[in-house]
């Protein structure tokens, strides 16, 4: 199978090009730069130049391929509503590409998204709207190409997407230990905040594609790691004391990140497991903490 992905050389997207070209499909990747090239020839993926913003190149993209990964995020959190809106561009125009064929579309979401305080499955859609947390525009954007006659699964990550190369949630969470001088968790610290190794979150986006199913998937290895937890990880690797924030405590030594260091979103992934044959065997989060190299080791 010829694959198209975007996001090909990011934390996720490279780990799903690398499980698919182990697995013998051929790989199409999205580069917008040299260096995105010359990783993709590393790689062994073809090249596909164009970014999220040319939606030209996204038409070619899905045209020259037998299924579609859109693993491609603008991470800029300080933009992130515009980000949002490229994102649901991207799926619309990717998804009348594909629209009327049999070929699989899949999307990334997150379970952040969809039920703050109770066990997050399969079937729910997001309780969140785009004028409140904009990053619900994929999972929007995907269920009308769906309506327009496009096969669509959506992909949900967790909080965490851990492993080497990291640069996302628990790196932030790491630099602002580093600048306050504590790791500090909210009240009581039992939030739950699901997690995944990136190399197993890339098994499972390939058993979806090859199995071409649709609807709603959970990357979810660990259904929920309590976030004092993680604070105490995060301590232990900077020699940091670890310290609870009261909650009108959180926005100001968290900043913006203050909402998801306290929000409470354990997710399931039995459905997903069931349908796929999906079984995670990498590394868990805390000893990927206690023994990866998140601290420079």
């Amino acid at each position: 199978m010829r694959v198209f992905v975007t996001g090909a050389t990011g934390f996720v997207g490279s780990a799903i090009v690398k499980e698919l070209i182990g697995a013998g499909h051929k790989v199409l990747g999205l580069a917008r730069s040299e260096a995105n090239a010359a990783a993709l020839t590393a790689a062994g993926a073809e090249i596909h130049l164009g970014d999220l913003d040319d939606l030209e190149s996204l038409r070619e993209g899905a045209a020259a391929a037998d299924g579609v990964i859109h693993a491609g995020f603008i991470h800029d959190w300080a933009n992130i509503a515009k980000s949002c809106e490229t994102d649901r561009i991207a799926i619309e125009t990717l998804g009348a590409a594909l629209a009327g064929s049999d070929r699989l579309l899949i999307i990334t979401s997150g379970t952040a998204l969809l039920s703050p305080g109770h066990l997050a499955t399969e079937d729910i859609v997001p309780v969140y709207t785009p004028g409140s947390f904009p990053r619900v525009l994929s999972e929007v954007a995907a269920h009308r190409m769906m309506q327009e006659g496009a096969k669509v699964a959506i992909m949900r990550l967790p909080p965490s997407v851990h492993g080497d190369g990291d640069h996302g949630f628990v790196p932030i969470l790491i630099g602002v230990a580093r600048q306050k001088g504590v790791a500090a968790y909210v009240g009581e610290g039992l939030n739950l905040w699901p997690a995944v190794h990136r190399l197993d979150a890339a098994v499972l986006y390939r058993l979806v594609l090859e199995q071409a199913l649709t609807g709603r998937f959970h990357a979810a290895a660990e259904q929920g790691v309590p976030f004092k937890e993680i604070a105490g990880a995060i301590g232990r690797g900077l020699q940091l004391p670890v310290v609870s924030k009261r909650p009108e405590e959180a926005a100001e030594h968290f900043g913006w990140f203050a909402h998801f260091a306290a929000i409470d979103a354990p997710a399931s992934s039995a459905e997903t497991r069931e349908r796929t044959g999906w079984a995670p065997e990498r590394v868990e989060l805390i000893a990927d903490l206690d023994y990866g190299k998140y601290f420079g080791g």
